[in-house]
């Protein structure tokens, strides 16, 4: 099984992003029977997104799990919907603002996540690691990877389980910028995509 997951490198003045180190630090030793392809996006509105549509058309992968920073977020949030528009709060890392445009103009509206959302949350509170369903993306980059990637596996008519999860800040990002601020720990989320990963094969295998 093909499988891409990615996340973010830092942004924001962070040194660090808790994304970029579960990628760094993945266990793809546990998934051997698996081809997944890790990718530290850029924060950069075209880059990022050139690099999924390339990949995807390259190795039509079964599953896309795409992972991000939620500041101010004290739970995993499996987000269930990737909305067509860009509004960024601050610049991507190239300098760039985009306000009030559409991701792709010749999308919909939206898109739902087509992970097994609901199967993901109750594995992970299982696991007794804090997490939600969320019905926001926010308007920023993870966003729009999320529309962009339900976009491409749209066109291509592919199967693919396709969706995004946000991470917490962690407990040293909170302490850099001296902010009182929720966090949770490398070790945690590293396990929490570990189980959702998990659930997506068992999904996809219809296991």
């Amino acid at each position: 099984m093909n499988i891409i997951l990615t996340g973010f490198e830092p942004f924001n003045g962070s040194t660090s992003n808790p994304s970029a180190e579960v990628i760094k630090t993945f266990p793809v030793e546990s998934f051997s029977d698996h081809n997944i392809i890790r990718e530290i996006l850029p924060v950069d509105r075209e880059k990022a997104v050139t690099w999924l549509s390339k990949t995807i058309q390259e190795i039509r992968p079964e599953i896309i799990l795409l992972l991000g920073e939620a500041t101010n977020r004290p739970v995993v949030s499996i987000e269930k919907v990737a909305i067509n528009w860009m509004d960024y709060r601050i610049a991507d890392n190239s300098g760039v603002q985009v306000r009030d445009q559409a991701v792709m103009e010749d999308g919909p509206a939206a898109y739902f996540s087509t992970l097994p959302v609901n199967l993901i949350l109750s594995q992970l509170r299982a696991a007794q690691i804090p997490a939600e369903i969320s019905l926001s993306a926010g308007a920023y980059l993870c966003n729009q990877v999320f529309y962009s990637s339900l976009y491409y596996v749209d066109r291509m008519d592919n199967k693919s389980l396709c969706g995004f999860l946000h991470l917490p800040s962690l407990p040293e990002q909170v302490i850099e910028k001296n902010q009182n601020a929720p966090s949770m720990s490398l070790d945690t989320s590293l396990k929490a995509i570990t189980i959702a990963l998990q659930a997506c094969i068992q999904c996809y295998s219809g296991d």
